[in-house]
């Protein structure tokens, strides 16, 4: 049961200002942060208490995270909640 209220209040926090965030963020706490070990359940949650405009340039790859331990949930959560290298070969 607390283990709910704690996937719920992740679920809440995901829930942004801006509907792009909200559009990403919400389906991915929704749907994979349940299934995270918990290490990156914690990771994500510290994410969550970036600021938006952080959050948003880092998503859309106009920026790097300012925590390079960021760059590889990102991916994954760009990647619609599959483990995703952040560099592929190639990748400029």
């Amino acid at each position: 049961m607390e283990h709910e209220a704690g996937n719920r209040r992740v679920y809440w926090h995901s829930r942004r200002g801006m509907l792009e965030l909200d559009l990403v963020l919400m389906p991915f706490a929704e749907t994979v942060y349940p299934t995270l070990d918990a290490a990156t359940q914690a990771l994500y949650r510290e994410l969550l208490e970036c600021e938006d405009t952080d959050l948003f340039a880092w998503l859309v790859h106009r920026a790097p995270p300012s925590d390079p331990r960021y760059a590889p949930l990102i991916a994954r959560i760009t990647g619609n909640g599959m483990p995703r290298d952040p560099h592929p070969p190639g990748a400029v």
